[in-house]
Order: structure tokens, then sequence, then C-alpha cells
């Protein structure tokens, strides 16, 4: 979201970011809370939200039109003002919640992430894929010496089957991300962990994440669930590293098989993948975000679907 503020700054819009007071932005920033509950402990999630939310639907008249990211509460705010609302659905947590997207569905208009992520009872506006800026990533033409699981730990993210294909292929493999579930980490993950073949790095930051996935060998994503979109695959893309993910979720709509990354059904099949990687031009996993997913283009996308929208609610833009 700070890139999508900041390309449409960029562009002549006149935004508002309603975000925490700590957030850096060249729009104009409105805060209820001083920073993120997760960083915050003091602060109660429900009661930011609440206040988060009201604070920006209570000054509706004001704005042309509101861009929702924060899930479905706003969407029980949308039937009581005029301005319109374009929610991007960023995944949907639970089926439990289609109900409400269900209820606002000919009110509000929604935006996918990925065409695999769309729910058939629903109208979408569009799709607008993640963008990000390249500027931050660094390509690299050789291939490094190690695999890599770049994100959170988690049943989701396969990081116990990442840690087989590693195994079974016999490379080095750097673990970096969040430890999201402690029990699957304590349980499943960390036993795993030696230090030599199999090594956990934490969290990365920027630098960080630049280097680890620019000098590696392969990303690998073997994911258990159905990803909305993977952030991650196209920053791997961007250093010129290639991706090897099980095909679930948006995984075909990013990755072009034997192109930039492969798509693979099973352990064995990615296992497999490894050996071919070197068949990978590492310029043309670049070149797919370099086309598809900047923040420019993603920018220049979301500023077509609001006026879209604007045409559609007879609004001036």
């Amino acid at each position: 979201m700070s890139l999508l503020t900041e390309g449409l700054v960029k562009r002549g819009v006149d935004v508002t970011l309603f975000a925490t007071a700590d957030s850096e932005t060249k729009a104009k920033l409105r805060s209820v809370c001083r920073k993120g509950y997760e960083e915050d402990k003091s602060l109660e999630p429900k009661v930011c939200e609440c206040l988060h939310i009201s604070e920006l639907f209570e000054h509706a008249d004001e704005f042309d039109l509101i861009h929702n990211n924060f899930d479905f509460l706003p969407l029980s705010y949308s039937g009581l003002v005029s301005t319109p609302v374009v929610t991007t659905i960023h995944g949907f947590s639970s089926p439990k919640i289609h109900v409400v997207y269900q209820k606002y569905n000919k009110r509000v208009f929604y935006v996918a992430i990925s065409n695999s992520d769309k729910n058939d009872s629903l109208d979408y506006i569009a799709t607008v894929y993640h963008g990000i800026n390249l500027e931050q990533f660094t390509f690299q033409p050789d291939e490094g010496q190690y695999l890599l699981f770049f994100g959170r730990i988690h049943n989701d993210k396969g990081t116990v089957e990442a840690i087989d294909i590693a195994r079974r292929a016999g490379m080095k493999m750097i673990i970096a991300g969040i430890i999201q579930d402690n029990t699957y980490y304590e349980q499943k993950v960390k036993p795993c962990i030696d230090g030599k073949q199999i090594i956990y790095v934490g969290s990365a930051g920027p630098g960080e994440r630049n280097k680890l996935l620019g000098n590696a060998y392969a990303l690998l994503h073997p994911i258990n669930f159905n990803e909305p979109f993977g952030l991650s695959v196209i920053e791997s893309m961007a250093c010129g590293t290639p991706v090897i993910a099980f095909n679930r979720g948006s995984m075909p709509e990013i990755i072009m098989n034997a192109h930039n990354g492969f798509l693979v059904e099973t352990v064995e099949e990615a296992v497999e993948a490894i050996r071919r990687v070197p068949s990978i031009d590492r310029f043309s996993c670049r070149k797919t975000v370099e086309e598809k997913f900047t923040a420019e283009r993603m920018a220049d996308n979301y500023v077509n679907v609001y006026r879209k929208i604007l045409e559609l609610t007879k609004r001036k833009f």
C-alpha cells in the first residue's frame, strides 16, 4: 500500500492515507493509532481497528473515492456513505467471511489480486497484481549455491516440504522469515536445523532480503494452500532467481513453467526441477517482473480502476 500511495501521489492524485502515525508518506497522513499493534503490545487490536475505520468513514464526504485494503470490516460502513468504495480483496481468511462480501456485492466495487482468488459469488471490476519497487532488488546474472525458503514459517507455506526437497537434492538451504506458528516450528522445523545444510537466519530486512534472494540457486515455494499471490516469488525473480513452486493458487499466473521457474505437484517433482534450474535464463526472470509486476504498473492499473468507478458513479475525476 505504501508503493501504491506514493505512486498515486507521483501521478498527481490527491491522496489521504489512513495509517499509523509513524508511517512515512508524501500523501496526507491521518492516524488514530501511534503505531501498529503488533509493534506496541499495549494497544488493543479491536479498539485500534474500530477507531481507524470509523475515522475514515466519518469523513467520507471529503473524498471522491475510498480505497479499502482493510478486509471485510469497512464494508459494514459502506452503506452509510455516498462516497464510492473499492475494496481490494487480499485473499479470504475464512469462508465464513464470504457472507459479508456477498451482502455488499452490488454496493462496493471489488478488485482481486489474482484471477485464481476470485470467488464465483462476487462481481469484480478488475484484477490488479501486486507490484514491487525494482530499485530495491539487484539483478544477479550468476546462480548461487544454496536453495532459499523465504516466507513465514507455517504449514501453509510448506517450510517442512522445502526442507525435505533440499535434503533429497543434497543441497544447502537457508530459511528466512518470521515464525508464525510456534508449535509447527518447534516440532517440525527446528529439529531439522543443523546450521550446516539447513540454516535459519530469522526475519530479513530489505537489504538482507536482496542479498539472500539474489545469491540463491533457486527459491523453493512448496505452498500447501491456494495462495492469492506470492510477493516473495516476484521478489526472487526480480533478482534473477528462478522459483520452484507447487502448482496451486496464483502460481500459474506468475510462473511460466520452464521459463522463469517450475510448477510442480510433488516433492519428488521439485527435486527433479532443481536439476533443471541451469536451463532457466535468469534475465527472463527479471524481465517477467519488469513487464508485469512493477509498482508503476500497479499504480497505473489502479488509476484505471478509479476512473472506471467514477464514470460508473457519475463522479468527476
